[in-house]
C-alpha cells in the first residue's frame, strides 16, 4: 500500500460491519417489544372508549338501548371511523381487530360485548400478545391471546381463564 493512499482497509469495514451487527441484534427486539405494547395499551384506550361512547348512545340517541354495532357509534360521532370498521386483522387499528355484539333491539336490558384480538400473532411479528374484553359492566378483561374462551356473544362475556384489569 502507497503512504499517499487514503482509505478504509477491508479488515476495518468488516469490524464496523460486525459492530452494527451487534448492535441490531440487542436493539430489534426491544423495539418489536415495545410496539406490542404500545399496541397493547391502545386496544385497551379503544375498549374503554367504545364503553364510554356506549354509555353516552344509550343515553341520548338509543333510547335506553345500545348501540347495535359500531357503526351506529360511528354515525353519531361518538368513536371513529378508523375504529368502527376495525372488525377483521385487514382492518386491524393499531395492530388489533374488535368484535362487537350486542343484544336485540327491544331487548331488556339492553347489553353488549367487545372482544379485541390482536391482528398477528406471534414471537417476532406480532401486533400484540393478549385479547381483551369488555362488557356493560365495564369489567376490562385480559387474557393470553393462545387462549380462546375469551369471548362475547348477545351481551355476554365468556372470560373462561382471563382476569380482570380493573378491579
Amino acid at each position: 500500500m502507497k503512504k499517499n493512499q487514503k482509505g478504509f482497509s477491508l479488515i476495518e469495514l468488516l469490524i464496523v460491519v460486525v459492530i452494527i451487527g451487534i448492535i441490531a441484534a440487542i436493539a430489534i427486539p426491544n423495539l418489536l417489544a415495545a410496539r406490542r405494547a404500545a399496541n397493547e395499551g391502545s386496544a385497551i384506550s379503544s375498549m374503554r372508549t367504545l364503553h364510554g361512547a356506549n354509555v353516552t348512545y344509550q343515553s341520548s340517541v338509543g333510547n335506553g338501548a345500545f348501540a347495535a354495532d359500531m357503526a351506529a357509534l360511528n354515525t353519531n360521532g361518538l368513536i371513529d371511523s378508523v375504529f368502527s370498521s376495525a372488525t377483521s386483522s385487514a382492518n386491524a387499528k393499531s395492530g388489533y381487530f374488535f368484535a362487537y355484539t350486542a343484544t336485540a333491539a327491544g331487548t331488556k336490558p339492553s347489553q353488549f360485548t367487545l372482544v379485541g384480538k390482536p391482528a398477528v400473532t406471534g414471537a417476532v411479528t406480532g401486533t400484540g400478545s393478549r385479547n381483551f374484553g369488555i362488557s356493560t359492566d365495564g369489567v376490562l378483561y385480559s387474557q393470553p391471546a393462545s387462549d380462546t374462551d375469551l369471548a362475547g356473544a348477545a351481551g355476554v362475556l365468556t372470560v373462561g381463564t382471563a382476569t380482570p384489569l380493573n378491579n
